[in-house]
């Protein structure tokens, strides 16, 4: 018989080739492949007045600052089409992020068959939220148009939204934003820029290359 070395990480492999099949598929937008990561951004107030830039000199601003909370950011990207949403929450609760799954599928793909959806393994991340936040009715109605595809622990990287989210904090989260407000009015400026020119991610990572690149992962079979 055929066995597996326990530790062989088979699960890894297994989800990881999962996305990897997924993201060869071809572009159908009656099923939209939408990736979705979340981060936080620590708000910054300025305690003393910036001195603006001018021809010559750059802008300055005093090193102290006053902490004005934290706010949650949720990026839903959908890497093959060149769209993006960004919205910002107070919190990262299984509530905020099944009415952010709700937004989704009711506002921005409403006539999609399914979404499939490519997300990491957080706890808030899963249906059962969606029964904490709406009727079991509306929940499994909400819950039957997705189709979910998890990124191995350890395998975040696989998450193309994550990506996005690195373009976002270096085109427009690195510097000091001092409030909630702030922070949406710039992240749904950043998007629609984004938006207008259909920016995609161009893959190239798949699954032959995974077998030779990261061949180490794969389990190894003998025969017991």
């Amino acid at each position: 018989m055929w066995c597996i070395p326990p530790q062989a990480n088979a699960a890894f492999v297994c989800a990881m080739e999962d996305v990897l099949t997924l993201y060869k598929r071809p572009y159908n937008p009656d099923f939209p492949v939408v990736c979705m990561d979340e981060t936080s951004k620590q708000m910054i107030k300025e305690t003393r007045l910036k001195i603006s830039a001018s021809p010559g000199r750059t802008e300055c601003y005093d090193y102290e600052y006053e902490r004005n909370g934290v706010c949650n950011l949720f990026m839903f990207y959908e890497p093959f089409g060149g769209w993006r949403r960004v919205s910002v929450t107070a919190h990262r609760t299984k509530i905020d992020w099944a009415f952010e799954i709700k937004r989704m599928l009711c506002e921005d793909y409403p006539n999609a068959c399914k979404v499939i959806l490519v997300m990491d393994n957080l706890n808030t991340h899963n249906g059962s939220s969606l029964y904490e936040a709406f009727s079991p009715e509306e929940a499994r109605s909400l819950y039957e148009r997705l189709e979910i595809h998890p990124t191995p622990k350890h395998g975040s990287w696989l998450n193309i939204a994550e990506i996005e989210l690195r373009v976002l904090t270096g085109q427009c989260l690195n510097r000091r934003i001092p409030d909630q407000d702030a922070l949406t009015r710039e992240v749904k400026q950043w998007a629609t820029q984004r938006n207008k020119i259909a920016a995609k991610v161009d893959w190239q990572f798949t699954t032959a290359d995974a077998r030779i690149k990261l061949k180490r992962l794969y389990p190894s079979l003998f025969v017991c």
